[in-house]
């Protein structure tokens, strides 16, 4: 992560492992896609707040809010970055 002259970062890197969607008959690669697009918009938007004093690494996020399983693929992949970045920005539990 980088950081402006301002001393706000100015550059963020989000690696996700591994997305397990249970119980979804959604097209994985449209799932990703849809969350990839949002997640960056999100980050851009608003940043991440929980690495607002420094780098952050992150094992598991949990107690995130339930989806709907009848979601379209772009619709889910949108929902499931609105719940992540909730999660990143203090929401939910962080196993660091």
């Amino acid at each position: 992560m980088g950081v402006s002259p301002i001393g706000e970062p100015s550059k963020f890197r989000v690696e996700i492992g591994e997305l397990v969607l249970d119980g979804f008959r959604a097209d994985p690669e449209r799932v990703s896609a849809a969350f990839e697009h949002e997640l960056t918009r999100l980050v851009r938007l608003h940043g991440v707040p929980l690495a607002a004093h420094g780098s952050l690494a992150v094992d598991a996020l949990s107690g995130l809010p339930p989806l709907p399983a009848g979601l379209s693929a772009r619709r889910l992949g949108q929902e499931l970055a609105r719940a992540v970045h909730e999660g990143l920005s203090g929401h939910g539990e962080v196993s660091r």
